[in-house]
């Protein structure tokens, strides 16, 4: 798995890189840093508080409204204080992750657009890797991009979030 993440890491490094040759050509290619937030539901609302991310996504325009994307981020999801017996209180242990996501975005017109996206999570303190499943609809004047998105993260279950992303894209 570690293979896959260094791979899709410099595959996007390589793009970065690229991006002043792409910004010639009708800018095809954008790039840009993006915040996060995850509002836990189902059974991760029960152990984990909202999450925040921090991270960078980049985005190829091909053909008719249609285009690739992807990001590499981090995340984090405090833990949830419970009762074990009465008058004795414990919490879960923060939730961190570095997800790595690839995908495809169509916009039905110049400012609307769907996404879906998948990919892996990896899971820190050794936990191990998550798959993501993460569709969603943005909104994007200018450089200036606002999405929501539901983002499912299975390993050993399932836990899943609504997430509000906004970022700019050079």
């Amino acid at each position: 798995m570690k293979k896959i993440l260094s791979m899709i890491t410099g595959v996007l490094l390589v793009l970065c890189m690229t991006s002043g040759i792409s910004k010639a050509q009708l800018k095809r290619f954008s790039i840009g840093p993006f915040v996060e937030a995850g509002f836990p539901v189902g059974d991760m609302k029960d152990m984990y508080n909202t999450g925040y991310g921090i991270g960078v996504g980049a985005d190829i325009k091909l053909i008719g409204g249609l285009g690739v994307t992807g990001s590499v981020s981090y995340m984090r999801f405090g833990g949830k204080s419970f009762e074990v017996s009465p008058g004795v209180n414990a919490k879960y242990d923060a939730l961190s992750a570095v997800p790595v996501r690839v995908g495809i975005k169509y916009k039905f017109i110049p400012l609307l657009y769907v996404k879906v996206e998948g990919g892996a999570a990896n899971l820190t303190g050794g936990d191990g890797t998550a798959a993501i499943f993460a569709p969603g609809i943005g909104l994007r004047v200018l450089g200036f991009d606002l999405e929501a998105k539901y983002e499912s993260w299975f390993k050993d279950g399932h836990l899943g979030f609504w997430g509000l992303k906004a970022g700019w894209n050079f």
